[in-house]
């Protein structure tokens, strides 16, 4: 198939021309933060903590049960294709194999979708450096031979939506019910002091 053969091309050029020494070190400590998505939890639990912050952890939280209802659950089983490693002649895999299925990729897919959810209501200091750190994890599953690059495009793509998904369902839930503790009455208070100001303005 064309398209199979284009990304084993794609894996093969990766690991004869960018491949080396030092960066052999770097990226599988780079796609270790993408595991079970170790290092979005983590973030979004800390986000979860802190009444300013708590908005963007939400959201992140939200983007990250869909890409695991997604990726995980829905299309890896469906699609269910065979890891490159196995496939591609003279790919040489680094690190330890993968238990499921290739498509899409979850590392990408949880990875893009918690950092565009981040963006919301994170200011651009933190959220770019974390959509740095996405794209970095979503190349480092090409780099490690561990998936196809269209399983990684697919990943970027559904991670874009769900992280989209999550703005919308995030700002229907703080408009709709009083589940952020100290969010709704912060605001309420804003509103009432906005209120005011215009009274006294007339």
């Amino acid at each position: 198939m064309p398209l199979l053969n284009l990304d084993g091309d794609i894996l093969i050029y990766i690991q004869e021309h960018i491949r080396s020494s030092v960066l052999d070190k770097i990226f599988p400590n780079i796609t270790f933060l993408g595991d079970a998505g170790i290092f979005w939890l983590i973030l979004t639990a800390i986000l979860l903590c802190f009444r300013k912050t708590r908005r963007a952890g939400v959201c992140s939280a939200i983007a990250l049960l869909g890409s695991l209802i997604l990726n995980n659950f829905i299309l890896k089983p469906l699609v269910n294709r065979t890891r490159p490693y196995e496939l591609v002649d003279g790919l040489v895999l680094i690190g330890k194999k993968a238990k499921d299925a290739s498509f899409p990729s979850g590392h990408t897919g949880a990875s893009i979708a918690s950092a565009v959810a981040l963006c919301r209501h994170l200011k651009k200091r933190w959220s770019v450096p974390l959509l740095i750190l996405a794209l970095m994890i979503a190349f480092s599953r090409l780099y490690i031979g561990i998936h196809y690059p269209t399983d990684v495009l697919a990943g970027l793509i559904d991670g874009i939506a769900l992280g989209l998904m999550a703005w919308a369902i995030e700002g229907c839930l703080f408009r709709k019910t009083a589940w952020y503790p100290g969010i709704t009455e912060e605001c309420s208070t804003t509103v009432e002091q906005g209120e005011g100001a215009v009274t006294e303005g007339k």
